[in-house]
């Protein structure tokens, strides 16, 4: 039978997004089973993993704002920009102080350009770039507009300091290190990082591996899914009558009004299913279904 909902994992260390995917699809026995936003195996914190038709629902997190905090070590720079990678720079970070930081910090705020790291999981040809980096190949990776909503300094321990950011989709905070350490002029690399946040997902709330491993031996772990609308608590939520539910799951538009002047839309049954994602269309005045879902048990 398919299980469908969420699973907020706090990702252990050394462990890759994939692995974690990887093993809760052998432990579950489910068959579609996927994960909302990359973490590097030497990051920890939220991995939203998906389960069932949650999987559809991905998109409206990767697409959220996430927060990360980040330990810097200034005066050493690494091709992968973290503890991982080799060492490519030294430089004596003695000079560089707190103010200095301080003062540096608002120029990565709000849309910024960045460089990828070669060691990332983009594709160049349908090659994954981390790949290419392995094998000696580095290709040019053009600059692209990220969100940086909020950054703090919020410790200073020379030659390392900590960050805190909130940030939108395809931000490298790895790639915000090592440009922080070129403009400083000593170099810098992410000693360590924790995704505290991932859309409605947090840290305070998240299962350690453990605990998730536990659960799976003991055979209570379907009591520690969220349900599937949890991706969509930002969105209205609507109640659709019999009608609109049978014309939704034709295919059909349906007219609900849009006081809002909002994209997207959460519908449900009136007994509380959550029946589909409803979309916009300004230019009909009417609301299309972008995803509907199966409510049969």
């Amino acid at each position: 039978m398919s299980v469908n909902g969420f699973l907020n994992i706090n990702k252990p260390l050394g462990k890759t997004s994939a692995n974690v995917v990887s093993i809760v699809r052998r432990w579950s026995g489910q068959r579609r089973v996927g994960h909302a936003g990359t973490l590097d195996p030497m990051a920890t914190g939220v991995l939203p993993v998906c389960l069932g038709q949650a999987t559809r629902l991905a998109s409206f997190i990767t697409e959220s704002h996430k927060t990360y905090l980040a330990e810097i070590e200034l005066g050493v720079s690494t091709d992968t920009y973290d503890t991982e990678g080799d060492i490519t720079q030294r430089a004596d970070p003695s000079g560089i102080t707190r103010e200095q930081v301080e003062e540096l910090i608002p120029s990565f705020s709000g849309t910024i350009l960045q460089q990828p790291p070669m060691y990332s999981a983009l594709k160049y040809r349908g090659e994954r770039l981390y790949r290419l980096a392995r094998a000696g190949i580095e290709v040019e990776r053009p600059q692209r507009e990220v969100e940086v909503f909020r950054i703090e300094l919020i410790d200073w321990r020379p030659p390392c300091f900590s960050i805190e950011v909130n940030c939108g989709r395809g931000t490298y905070i790895r790639s915000l290190a090592h440009d922080m350490g070129q403009v400083l002029g000593c170099g810098a690399h992410i000693k360590g990082l924790i995704r505290t946040s991932c859309g409605p997902f947090d840290i305070v709330s998240s299962l350690t591996f453990d605990r998730v491993e536990d659960s799976f031996r003991n055979g209570d772990w379907q009591g520690l899914l969220l349900p599937m609308d949890t991706a969509l608590e930002h969105l209205t939520a609507v109640i659709l009558s019999e009608a609109d539910e049978n014309s939704i799951g034709n295919g059909r538009p349906i007219a609900l009004g849009n006081d809002e002047g909002e994209n997207y839309c959460r519908a449900y049954s009136a007994d509380g299913r959550l029946l589909a994602v409803l979309r916009f269309l300004p230019d009909k005045g009417l609301w299309q279904p972008e995803k509907v879902f199966s409510t049969r048990q």
